[in-house]
């Protein structure tokens, strides 16, 4: 397109639709909509945009473990009777080691289990949470971008069925993930950037099978790692250790099974079930954490600050921690104009994700 009336996106001036709230949310992982219901909670309006479809972002395979707090916060939010009824509660893991496979008890050790219920059951659960609300959820939005971030009214601009909108907010919330707009948008001498990538990935994959063990097992193999995971009692998750170029080309279903059954079976004689696979995919392993997480009115939450590997099921229990202190932040400012918890935003949850890191 060329011409004077063109714009730097490619679209044709029109008359900007503007809507004012208080919090700005780019992404409707879970990440954004647990933030916008915890605000709703509070009294505090929000409008959320996401660039993908409803359905891509239910649908995408992802975390299923979910740690008490996360749990914990689901339901005390309302957000959780679904979880309540189909989660698998789980108090122990197996660990594999050459064939020895051996229970630790962490409920007895820790006080505390995990649950096992899909990430995309979470994003069903917070969307239907937030439609009832009747505040504003705005898929399928293009040319995301966001403005005046050192201003006391930052915007957010994007384009819906070709129409130009404007958001006018007091704060943004950058939950748009690992290759959204939000921290790429923070000036280059505000941000530091700590990655590492590992000579590794791991093959996963969704099979209808019904679990064949009770809880997880991690298993440690000559051939490399394996774990048997599940999404609910019909569908297991399992994940080969692979190269990170793998060709999954040249992985039919039988080679998939045949090398799970190989690293994964135990001299007990325990082994996972065999059904149809369903899906597949290839994960790359590496860890990115971006300091600070904040600029200005901006904070991120979730995988738009900080990548950690699966292995330690952490990703979607650090996004649910991040959103749950940016909300009693941001609560804490609209009662009674203190910024004290806003300014810790990024150090308080730095120190979590550290921690996430080593032990993932």
């Amino acid at each position: 397109m060329s011409g004077a009336n063109a714009s730097p996106t490619g679209r044709s001036h029109q008359k900007m639709k503007t809507m004012r709230t208080q919090v700005g949310i780019v992404g409707a992982g879970p990440a954004g909509l647990m933030l916008g219901h915890l605000l709703h909670l509070a009294g505090i309006d929000s409008v959320i945009i996401e660039n993908r479809a409803e359905d891509y972002v239910i649908e995408r395979v992802r975390a299923g473990v979910l740690e008490q707090a996360t749990v914990d916060l689901l339901i005390q939010s309302g957000a959780g009777a679904r979880l309540q009824r189909e989660g698998l509660s789980h108090d122990g893991i197996y660990i594999n080691v050459l064939g020895e496979r051996r229970r630790i008890d962490m409920a007895a050790l820790t006080g505390r289990g995990i649950t096992v219920y899909g990430q995309n059951e979470v994003v069903k659960d917070l969307i239907a949470a937030r439609e009832s609300t009747g505040r504003a959820l705005l898929f399928e939005v293009a040319d995301v971008t966001v403005h005046d971030l050192d201003s006391s009214q930052p915007k957010v601009r994007f384009t819906k069925d070709t129409q130009a909108h404007e958001i006018q907010c007091d704060f943004i919330a950058g939950c748009d993930g690992f290759h959204g707009i939000c921290r790429p948008s923070i000036p280059a001498p505000h941000i530091r950037i700590y990655e590492r990538t590992y000579p590794f990935a791991w093959l996963g994959i969704l099979a209808n099978a019904a679990p064949s063990s009770p809880e997880l097992v991690y298993s440690l193999h000559h051939h490399g790692f394996a774990l048997f995971s599940m999404r609910s009692n019909a569908v297991t998750r399992l994940y080969l250790q692979c190269a990170p170029d793998e060709d999954l080309a040249q992985w039919p279903d039988d080679r998939i099974w045949e090398e799970l059954l190989t690293r994964l079976q135990s001299n007990d004689g325990w082994r996972p079930n065999v059904g149809p696979i369903t899906q597949t995919g290839i994960t790359g392993m590496r860890s990115f954490v971006a300091e600070p997480m904040r600029y200005e009115r901006m904070f991120l939450a979730g995988d738009a600050a900080h990548i950690v590997p699966p292995t330690g099921a952490k990703g979607l229990n650090l996004a649910i921690a991040d959103v749950w202190l940016l909300s009693r932040a941001l609560a804490d400012y609209y009662d009674s104009g203190r910024q004290q918890l806003l300014d810790r935003y990024s150090d308080d949850c730095l120190r979590r994700v550290w921690r996430a890191q080593r032990f993932s």
